[in-house]
């Protein structure tokens, strides 16, 4: 997929035309930390979290993957934001079905210009790592629980393990703990990339600090999910605010890209 040849307009807050760019450097300064009025230099890391979904609500297509359902618009700001991050957060299931491997930093974005190397953590209860991620020259981080930590060890190295034992089951994840551990190590700026029940543990937890959603101009019907699943099916939640920081428009085909910042992210 072309890196950034598609064009994209801003409707809100006002109108600007933003023309292909290899740079990027306006999708940049639109993005970056404290652009939305996310506050920066807190203890804790800021997290942006970015999905894909169809005008139906689907989270993926009739191959279950994202990427069926993306196009060029959805790619120039997905270049941009991990250009920005240090480090993206995702479900190992997720990971798994989308066949990540080791990142690197998009070429040719002025923010990813002598950068650290793009990190990559995974949330896995089990501690199990995909093979091509273990045996990658820089392997994942990895936040599990108390016996997913001693699976993990055995794949990873002993500084790429982060047990964080959630504190009613340690089995569990404690992801704000694991945030933390992130940010210890100097990663300060995490994206995370679904899948939908880690996204559903981030916005329970109230972790997320801004939501970005892509909506592809496309119907899928009513087998995929949403882009939030819960592990166990439950009523739904009490409605929560949301402020539109930007909306884009990709007048070639239609294509929203939403960024929401969370009441609550400058707590």
């Amino acid at each position: 997929m072309s890196s950034a040849t598609a064009p994209l307009d801003i409707v809100v807050p006002a109108h600007e035309h933003l023309a292909p760019d290899a740079a990027e450097r306006r999708l940049v300064a639109l993005y970056g930390p404290g652009a939305a009025g996310t506050p920066v230099g807190r203890p804790r890391p800021r997290v942006l979290a970015n999905m894909v979904a169809t005008v139906d609500g689907g989270a993926w297509g009739p191959d279950h993957l994202s990427g069926s359902i993306n196009d060029e618009a959805d790619w120039r700001v997905f270049r941009v934001l991990r250009a920005l991050a240090d480090v993206v957060l995702i479900g190992a299931g997720t990971a798994r079905a989308e066949g990540y491997t080791a990142l690197g930093r998009p070429a040719g974005i002025a923010a990813a210009t002598g950068r650290a190397p793009l990190e990559l953590a995974l949330v896995s209860r089990s501690g199990r790592v995909p093979a091509a991620l273990a045996d990658a020259e820089r392997p994942p981080f990895v936040l599990t629980g108390a016996a997913g930590a001693q699976v993990a060890a055995d794949a990873l190295p002993a500084d790429r393990v982060i047990a964080v034992p959630g504190p009613g089951d340690p089995e569990d994840v404690d992801l704000a703990a694991g945030l933390e551990a992130l940010g210890g190590r100097g990663l300060g700026q995490v994206l995370c990339e679904g899948g939908p029940h880690l996204l559903d543990g981030m916005l329970h937890a109230g972790l997320v600090d801004e939501l970005c959603i892509t909506t592809s101009p496309t119907l899928v019907g009513p087998g995929p999910g949403r882009i939030v699943a819960a592990t166990v099916p439950g009523p739904a939640s009490a409605p929560r605010p949301a402020r539109l920081a930007h909306l884009l428009h990709a007048p070639a085909t239609g294509t929203l890209l939403a960024r929401w910042v969370l009441r609550g992210a400058d707590e």
